[in-house]
């Protein structure tokens, strides 16, 4: 397996640091935009696997060339939804295999946003499943860990714990603090904005896909590992649309545990149309108001020594159990920031979102998953996801509610 991973931010430098543990690949290829940030990542892990390339991401025919000149078979795509399709169709063009961790971005409906759908998350990417699927080729989508593991967990609740599921619904929330920082988001502020302030995408058995308000209908979700009490609210994601393709179930949603100051944040930015990625005149420069808000923020892969706390990402299921009796279970996964940045010099967040597609990566590469077209990690076997998990030296847990 020859390997690019396009980007060398925190989630794809914290791949590299995962995946230089491991033998299933012969070379891994991490490009960026900027060649001496890739340069450090590769001499960070000083494997003689690994190369640093540049790229430019929003330009498939770049992505392509690259893949030839390495003979890449599996891009992993570490950058923002942004340029979600030019790497996407760059790997198909170059004939590899393609994973990343969020899907292709959303459009509101143009009259009633927030109660029908326009443009879902990942349309884009699922129409140009058969084109995939003609050449024999394989577009894993969503394998971050939300979306990824939380989806694999539904995908386990179906097949092991349940016999009639009701309702499946992502609980996403921490504890984490950074110091010296009155406000600094542990992910890209870029990609939170996005699934924050879009309409919430909800499914319903019978109604299908429809929306809600953002950062409606909050409640209040008790975390495990000490974390506690965090308000969860609707936030839009990608397991919402991909869960009902490959798990019967009558209802599914996500909720982000935000907290309170950040939601107000959020509000905040919006009501002053920072949230906005359309460009505006500001003297002699056009400049997107959500870049400026990005810029100005510190970078989430570089908090990781000034960051205390956990992360706990888990898929609550609801239902009937294979006895038949109600059930109701939370399978989570937990990091503390502690571990992450003693073992692997990596931020939980960062961190958490990075094994996984590296553990999809070796099981590609083993055989144990396969398949063509365009899939979610729902359409695969989740045990041997699950043991690798463990085998990684990062155990998943589940709890009875």
């Amino acid at each position: 397996m020859r390997v690019l991973v396009v980007g060398a931010g925190g989630v794809g430098s914290a791949a590299a640091g995962i995946a230089c543990r491991r033998d299933f690949f012969t070379r891994l290829v991490v490009a960026d935009y900027d060649l001496a940030r890739a340069t450090r990542v590769i001499d960070t892990v000083g494997d003689e696997r690994f190369v640093a390339a540049q790229i430019d991401a929003s330009n498939a025919e770049a992505v392509a060339a690259l893949c030839r000149a390495h003979d890449i078979t599996h891009v992993l795509n570490a950058v923002d939804p942004r340029f979600v399709m030019p790497v996407f169709e760059g790997a198909r063009a170059a004939g590899a295999d393609y994973l990343d961790m969020a899907m292709s971005l959303s459009h509101p409906h143009p009259d009633d946003p927030f109660q029908r759908t326009g443009v879902k998350l990942g349309d884009e990417q699922f129409a140009a499943a058969p084109a995939w699927a003609a050449a024999g080729r394989l577009a894993l989508v969503g394998i971050g860990v939300e979306p990824g593991l939380s989806d694999i967990f539904a995908r386990y609740a179906a097949d092991h714990l349940f016999s009639r599921i009701d309702e499946v619904g992502i609980r996403d929330g921490g504890n984490l603090e950074v110091a010296g920082y009155e406000f600094a988001p542990s992910f890209s502020v870029w990609t939170t904005i996005e699934e924050c302030l879009n309409p919430p995408v909800i499914y319903e058995k019978g109604r299908g896909w429809f929306t809600t308000e953002p950062l409606s209908e909050p409640e209040i979700f008790d975390f495990p590992g000490g974390i506690g009490p965090v308000e969860c609210v609707h936030v839009e994601h990608e397991e919402v649309l991909l869960i009902p393709r490959w798990v019967d179930a009558g209802r599914v949603t996500f909720k982000y545990g935000l907290g309170r100051e950040f939601i107000e944040v959020l509000r905040t930015l919006h009501k002053l149309g920072l949230d906005r990625t359309e460009p505006v005149q500001v003297g002699a420069a056009r400049v997107s108001p959500r870049d400026v808000v990005a810029a100005v923020l510190p970078d989430p892969a570089t908090l990781g020594d000034k960051m205390t706390g956990k992360t706990c990402a888990g898929t609550v299921v609801r239902g009937l159990g294979k006895d038949f009796k109600p059930r109701e279970v939370y399978l989570y996964h937990l990091v503390d920031n502690d571990w992450s940045m003693r073992e692997y010099g990596a931020q939980a967040v960062v961190w958490q979102t990075a094994v996984n597609p590296v553990i999809a990566l070796e099981l590609l590469a083993s055989g144990k998953w396969h398949g063509t077209g365009v899939l979610g990690p729902e359409a695969f076997d989740p045990q041997p996801f699950l043991d690798k998990l463990v085998e990684y030296g990062s155990p998943w847990e589940m709890r009875e509610q």
